[in-house]
């Protein structure tokens, strides 16, 4: 049950497309070039429209050869990524430098290229641009350049008030780029749990089909084999007096006989655990779940409540198995002595109590119970754990139609309860499979 911890996610698919960049690159030059424009020639305000227009041209030149050299579907590395962000925001920095400074009301712009890096990049490459940020937000508190105003007018901003707009752009930067790298970083932990749980789910179906594939090789291989022991024997019987092919012909022959028999076996133990395999007794699912962990030194009692009479029966379900394993596996881990696994049914519910006599679940670890870690479990965590498995387990088992709960055992009993609780028509025959 461990071998998601093998997985390496590292290279999911995180990187920034550069045809999206290109998108919003050509978004700011005509957001640019619009905003030179009303201002120049509506407002009439003086305006550095030469140095601002070659700044906008540089953008868009840029772009278009970034267009025209990759192909649409092109990712970026981190580092390229980083420099035509910190390029950007360069661009964007030396064209408010020319306009006013922090004074521009597009100043608070500057954020823009570090929230993207920080929802996407690596975080030494977002730390870095936040700096070169920073730098360039500290500037152009100094620029000599008035902001473009009333002919005539000079707007002079006071010094306060240029101080306020630095820390408001900055914390606003701060802020917005931590905001959405915790954002990022939380949609990227679920989609590599829901990834593994997949994975682990197409394993356990696959182990579960094996008989079914033993079954289709025996019968697809019976007829050539068939014929192979016929034309051995006929073989044997014209050249079984030739001791140049008498000894090579008689093993030909055997060994063809003893691939039929153990097909043979192979359709014989399908036919009979056919049933078996695909119809499981409450019961019996319970006995499969516990059969792994009865050799780990820690006692394993089962305590079946109302018998096994009118006990339901289902579709051998590999999700249930598996995460009915993983939750006891991690009872089991933090157990003392003992884990006790009460089963009950009722004629419309059935569940299953997982309880160990470890330390039970601190407080803390009760809220976050079901968020996927995918980093493995740190060695003073509590009974059950806040790893991937759980993950994995408590969403098979949610996908099954059960409602999970997790708390500890009551009274002077330390130890953890964990309750797992399915609509019994869903464990029916009938039910999700």
């Amino acid at each position: 049950m461990g071998f998601y911890q093998d997985i390496d996610f590292e290279g999911s698919g995180r990187r920034l497309r550069l045809e999206t960049l290109i998108r919003l690159r050509w978004l700011a030059v005509a957001g640019q070039s619009i905003s030179v424009i009303v201002v120049a020639f509506w407002l009439k305000f003086p305006l550095p429209l030469l140095p601002a227009a070659v700044l906008i041209a540089l953008l868009a030149a840029v772009n278009f050869f970034l267009a025209v050299r990759f192909a649409p579907a092109h990712r970026l590395t981190p580092a390229s990524a980083f420099t035509l962000l910190a390029f950007d925001l360069c661009q964007l920095m030396a064209l408010l430098f020319i306009t006013g400074g922090l004074a521009n009301p597009f100043a608070p712009l500057v954020c823009v290229p570090v929230i993207i890096s920080s929802s996407l990049q690596p975080i030494r490459f977002s730390l870095t641009l936040g700096g070169l940020a920073v730098a360039g937000i500290t500037a152009l508190a100094f620029t000599p350049f008035p902001l473009p105003w009333y002919p005539g007018t000079l707007l002079v901003v006071p010094p306060v008030l240029t101080a306020g707009f630095w820390f408001a752009i900055v914390s606003t930067t701060a802020f917005a780029a931590f905001y959405s790298y915790r954002v990022s970083q939380e949609a990227k932990e679920l989609s590599d749990a829901l990834t593994a749980t997949e994975l682990i789910l197409q394993r356990e179906k696959h182990l579960s089909q094996l008989d079914g594939l033993a079954a289709a090789a025996a019968h697809e291989l019976g007829t050539p084999l068939a014929t192979i022991s016929v034309v051995a024997r006929e073989m044997e019987r014209e050249l079984g007096s030739d001791e140049r092919f008498k000894e090579d012909v008689q093993l030909l022959r055997s060994q063809s006989e003893r691939c039929r028999d153990i097909l043979r076996r192979l359709t014989t133990l399908s036919t009979e655990d056919e049933a078996h395999m695909r119809m499981l007794p409450l019961s019996s699912l319970m006995e499969e779940v516990l059969a792994p962990h009865r050799e780990f030194g820690i006692r394993l009692n089962l305590v079946e409540e109302g018998g096994r009479d009118g006990e339901p029966v289902g579709n051998r379900n590999p999700g249930i198995l598996y995460g009915l394993g993983n939750l006891l596996e991690n009872a089991i881990d933090h157990a003392r002595e003992a884990v006790t696994v009460t089963v009950g049914h009722t004629p419309d519910r059935v569940r299953i109590v997982i309880e160990d006599d470890g330390d039970g679940y601190a407080a803390d670890v009760l809220q976050r119970i079901g968020d996927p870690y995918v980093t493995k479990r740190q060695k003073d965590e509590r009974a059950g754990g806040l790893g991937l498995g759980l993950f994995i387990a408590k969403t098979l088992l949610e996908r099954s139609g059960a409602k999970l709960t997790f708390g500890n055992r009551t009274g002077d009993q330390p130890g953890a309860r964990v309750s797992v609780d399915w609509p019994r028509a869903r464990m029916e025959a009938k039910g999700v499979k």
